[in-house]
């Protein structure tokens, strides 16, 4: 279902998903009081399983409607468009706090509008994606609902997120290594190194939430988003109550216990100095097509960490990573991913995966308790942290 408040919005997003077969279009709407009562008048069987939300909208907007949305269907995947804007960043990561499952940035006219081809296969991506995603949520027969009360003189608190998809962990051992790399040893990791794409920050968040204990060595994250939203992603992260998250900043100090974001438009590398760790942020042509880009940051942090890298790749769409993993294995550190069935997209972790470079594919919650029990393991055997 589309709810937009611009026509031409809805037309031009229903041009796009009609390129997928596997897409059917059951409803377009004007306000989020119009969505609520189109899904309210349908049988349990026939309700979308993702809805695509204007967040500035007459009559009922989509901060108001979202979590009577989530009320009506816990099961909908509901992703905010947003305009590429500060504003538009924050009131994006208000919603991802209320519930929503993802976004998508309304390009500009001046970057090819909705006729950018790579506008149109992120959109498709994510709209297949969160549908299987969160068919696991949805049974297959239920009782209807009843329609959430809407005052408008009152706007209704922010209703806490869905509960999130329990998923069978699926453990791999890596595949028989080269004997050139079989040899390298181990060291204790002096950096957990992140990368994410398509579904990312609410993989982030997932793993984010779970790193419980104090982390011995500092964090880098590369999502790929634009600029202007990395700096609300690194403020939504530290409201989790897991480690300090913020936009990394050139030359700043990488400290332990903390999570650096990578600012849109800028790679983070990781340069060793005689105190530890700092970032450099460099404006490099893309790789990957992509900048921010995962493979760049792996690359660094190899040189400057003498190998002791721990890489974590959750899901996106592409391979970025994916040659960086192989550097952070062949010099002796270790890669975990994202597992399949978890995965909004399974393009960055199952390029990892089939490559044989991964450890172990597990959902996000899961690989952030391993990577806690493998630093906190390694920061015993070496007697504390350095």
């Amino acid at each position: 279902m589309l709810c937009d408040d611009s026509a031409t919005v809805r037309s031009a997003f229903a041009r796009l998903l009609g390129h997928d077969p596997g897409i059917e279009i059951i409803g377009r709407v004007g306000d989020g009081q119009q969505a609520l009562d189109a899904i309210a008048a349908l049988p349990p069987a026939d309700r979308p399983n993702v809805l695509l939300l204007d967040l500035e909208m007459p009559v009922m907007d989509g901060m108001t409607a979202l979590p009577l949305l989530l009320k009506l269907q816990p099961s909908l995947a509901v992703i905010v468009a947003s305009a590429l804007t500060q504003r538009g960043a924050e009131v994006t990561m208000a919603a991802m706090r209320s519930g929503a499952a993802d976004y998508v940035p309304k390009p500009s006219a001046s970057a090819g509008g909705m006729s950018d081809p790579a506008f149109g296969a992120e959109l498709l991506a994510k709209v297949r994606g969160w549908a299987r995603v969160r068919s696991a949520l949805r049974p297959s027969s239920q009782a209807a609902l009843p329609m959430p009360r809407f005052v408008p003189a009152r706007r209704p608190a922010p209703a806490a997120a869905p509960a999130p998809v329990v998923l069978p962990a699926t453990a791999v051992p890596r595949r028989p290594a080269a004997p050139s790399l079989a040899a390298v040893p181990r060291g204790r990791p002096r950096l957990l190194a992140i990368g994410s794409s398509t579904g990312g920050p609410q993989a982030l968040a997932s793993f984010v939430r779970r790193l419980t204990s104090p982390l011995p060595v500092p964090g880098v994250i590369v999502q790929h988003m634009p600029a202007g939203f990395t700096a609300m992603l690194a403020d939504h992260l530290s409201r989790l109550g897991g480690p300090g998250v913020a936009e990394a900043q050139d030359g700043e100090a990488l400290r332990p216990g903390r999570l650096y974001v990578a600012p849109g438009d800028r790679h983070l590398l990781v340069e060793a100095a005689s105190g530890g760790l700092v970032g450099r942020l460099t404006s490099d042509p893309a790789e990957n097509f992509c900048r921010p880009a995962v493979d760049p940051m792996l690359r660094s942090a190899v040189k400057a960490c003498d190998g002791k890298v721990l890489a974590v790749i959750l899901t996106g769409m592409g391979q970025d990573g994916m040659l960086g993993c192989k550097a952070v294995a062949a010099a002796g550190g270790t890669v975990m991913a994202q597992d399949e069935a978890s995965s909004v997209v399974w393009g960055m972790p199952g390029a990892v995966a089939k490559a044989g470079l991964a450890e172990v594919l597990l959902p996000p919650e899961q690989l952030a308790e391993r990577v806690v029990a493998q630093l906190g393991t390694a920061l015993a055997a070496a007697g504390g942290m350095a």
